[in-house]
């Protein structure tokens, strides 16, 4: 049986609906991570772009150029930022051995000690709240899902 071009456009105008619930969905959960993340940053006198770099100085040290790149930023917006925890004793730099013109931006045992702080911040105000409400399977499923979405 054909299907005539109103079916096929009412299928193509659903699917647009539905993208465009997921997006909005996905845009507003975002929008609730960031302000709570700000929120947990500013208690720790941390901005949100401080306490991002600072995250990922904690997993691994990371050259600069990296650190810029993982951020989707200029080089010299992360050095304005790794100055400033530095001054504050939360990263240090470090030559790279194998090529000194690149430096390593390193979390010090204090900036490790401020991110699991933020942490339990974000813990705090339930920033994590909607991830808390569903089951491993479940919690499984989503990241696959934005992993696939995400490439």
């Amino acid at each position: 049986m054909a299907t005539s071009r109103t079916e096929g456009a009412d299928v193509i105008e659903s699917v647009d609906a539905l993208s465009s619930e997921v997006l909005d969905l996905l845009t507003a959960l975002v929008a609730r991570y960031i302000t709570a993340y700000d929120r947990a940053a500013a208690e720790h006198s941390l901005t949100a772009a401080q306490a991002k770099v600072l995250a990922l100085l904690t997993k691994e040290p990371l050259p600069m150029r990296q650190l810029a790149d993982r951020l989707v930023c200029e080089p010299s917006n992360i050095t304005g930022i790794v100055d400033r925890l530095e001054l504050r004793g939360l990263v240090e730099r470090h030559p790279d051995p194998h090529d000194r013109r690149v430096k390593f931006a390193v979390a010090t045992e204090e900036g490790a000690e401020t991110t699991q702080r933020l942490k339990g911040s974000l813990k705090e105000l339930d920033a994590l709240a909607p991830l808390a409400d569903m089951t491993a399977v479940e919690q499984r499923l989503l990241r696959d899902l934005l992993k696939r979405l995400l490439g």
